[in-house]
């Protein structure tokens, strides 16, 4: 039997707006979901991006990392491989944050998605909502979407980001704009 594998939009070896501290970003290919006004519609479709291993994606972690945040694309639709990657990250001692538009209760019924669940610090869950953008540094786009607290690790004063948006410039020159808010929304 192969390993999983898991089809990923892109990786953020670090991030200061994505959740507490700095955090290694992996944003899910994929999502059936199509929110009006979504931050990511690059991400909806199902076509192969890139293919890696749990393990590949952990490799590409900057050093002195808090935790990793995954987004999408819906990182529940691969829950095989969210799970294995999830694991490996608590292995590491990596604290865990993911984002979805399924709710919680929606996720707590699933039978593999319950298992992601209980390698997560923070859940943030519930589809954007292009009428309900959220105003303040809290990191998530939309005042509908909600926290969910599983391990204790951290509190809501953590989701207080520096600031809603990114800039990210890599050693090799390219550039990537990550973080919550219109300025990376398509269109506008």
């Amino acid at each position: 039997m192969g390993e999983e594998l898991l089809n990923i939009h892109a990786i953020l070896p670090h991030s200061r707006v994505n959740g507490p501290g700095r955090r290694l970003v992996v944003f899910f290919q994929g999502c059936s979901r199509a929110c009006k006004g979504c931050f990511n519609p690059e991400t909806h479709s199902f076509d192969i991006k890139n293919n890696y291993t749990a393990e590949d994606i952990l490799a590409k972690a900057a050093s002195g990392l808090e935790g990793i945040t995954v987004s999408g694309g819906e990182p529940f639709l691969q829950p095989r491989g969210l799970l294995k990657l999830l694991g490996l990250a608590k292995a590491k001692g990596l604290s865990t944050v993911v984002y979805s538009g399924f709710k919680f209760e929606e996720l707590s019924a699933m039978k593999d998605a319950k298992q992601c669940l209980s390698l997560i610090d923070v859940l943030i869950d519930g589809g954007f909502e292009e009428d309900k953008l959220e105003p303040t540094l809290l990191a998530r786009g939309s005042t509908n979407q909600r926290l969910h607290f599983l391990s204790g690790r951290y509190t809501l004063n953590d989701f207080y980001m520096p600031g809603k948006a990114e800039v990210i410039i890599s050693e090799s020159g390219a550039v990537t704009g990550t973080g919550f808010g219109s300025i990376f929304r398509t269109g506008k």
